[in-house]
């Protein structure tokens, strides 16, 4: 793993280094030249405390190290996705800079590395542990611990800045997307996606994510676990088409606080069908922060960040949204 030419300490906006130019993985911190010191634990610089709101992320991500990520599973169902956002092809990251901000464990970070990118990934939780795990034999690769409130990156400098599945997970979602743009190039991309008013969440699963996130994270995640363990032959006997028993599948998606993808993500096969479900019950029960946006909420706050071609649809977890950063020509006759 190389320290990239886009990492800045965060208080001086300096580059930083390993003190005798040794790989980062091997030292012991990274340093600037105002005397600034960020420790490298398990290969890996830390820009934060150990503890946030999101721990329920990094526990629930170096539980479930490879759950989705496409080369575990066999499929292509993240691929899909990140296809779908990067508006039809990842071309748009070969031999380009991209900033993924909330990381995760990895299963979009090993589809743009594959692709050809130069991934700076970060999280704010430990779940950089298992992005580590997961794509550090890439070259053009780099995963830091940070927040996105405070990157260890320069301003204005990425190709490409993306962050799927974690606006709504943030304390402010505008705050969070005018830092994610304030890190594109002119001529950059920026790709986002939000939680939407259709978000589907039941009656059940609201009320026990509202006990789940007031428990010690450790212990919500063995909780919701269990839970998804207990509810999930109930579900799977649903899932085939046996004579009285396919009639209980509707209330049971109606009223259960499992999240059951058979319907969506067939391919998968039962055993990963069941592994996806504990991993996502967990995940809508334990969220610290769960906002909802619209699409005309998120257009306007891109569009105040002087954002350009907005591109925005309903679709995947709610709304996906693209927009470049206008050419340095072109910025002031926008301004103007």
């Amino acid at each position: 793993m190389n320290t990239p030419a886009e990492l800045r300490c965060i208080h001086h906006g300096l580059r930083l280094s390993t003190p005798d130019a040794r790989p980062v993985e091997t030292a012991l911190a990274l340093v600037c030249s105002e005397g600034c010191r960020v420790p490298v634990i398990n290969g890996i610089p830390r820009f934060v405390e150990q503890t946030s709101y999101a721990d329920a992320f990094g526990i629930q991500w170096n539980a479930f190290r490879k759950t989705q990520l496409d080369s575990h599973t066999g499929t292509t169902i993240s691929r899909d996705r990140l296809t779908r956002c990067f508006g039809g092809s990842l071309r748009v990251v070969e031999g380009n800079s991209v900033l993924e901000v909330g990381c995760g464990a990895g299963r979009f970070t090993e589809l743009m590395l594959a692709a050809g990118a130069r991934v700076f990934a970060c999280d704010l939780s430990s779940a950089v542990e298992a992005n580590y795990q997961n794509c550090n034999r890439a070259t053009d690769y780099f995963v830091c611990q940070a927040d996105v409130r405070s990157l260890p990156a320069a301003r204005n400098a990425f190709d490409v800045v993306m962050c799927l599945g974690v606006i709504q997970h943030t304390p402010s979602p505008e705050e969070t997307m005018k830092e994610l743009a304030s890190y594109v190039r002119p001529g950059g991309v920026l790709v986002i996606d939000h939680y939407t008013a259709n978000y589907p969440q039941n009656f059940l699963q609201r009320n026990i994510r509202k006990l789940l996130i007031r428990l010690p994270p450790r212990v919500a995640k063995s909780l919701a676990v269990s839970l998804a363990r207990t509810l999930l032959p109930l579900h799977q006997l649903t899932w085939k088409n046996r004579r009285g028993v396919w009639r209980l599948r509707g209330p049971l998606l109606r009223h259960s606080p499992l999240i059951d993808y058979r319907d969506a993500y067939p391919q998968l096969g039962e055993e990963r069908l069941g592994e996806w479900s504990i991993l996502d019950t967990n995940d809508t029960l334990t969220d610290y922060y769960k906002h909802i946006r619209t699409a005309e909420e998120i257009q306007a706050v891109l569009h105040s960040c002087g954002l350009v071609e907005l591109e925005i649809a309903c679709a995947g977890n709610g709304v996906e949204a693209r927009a470049r950063m206008p050419a340095a020509e072109n910025q002031n006759i926008i301004r103007a």
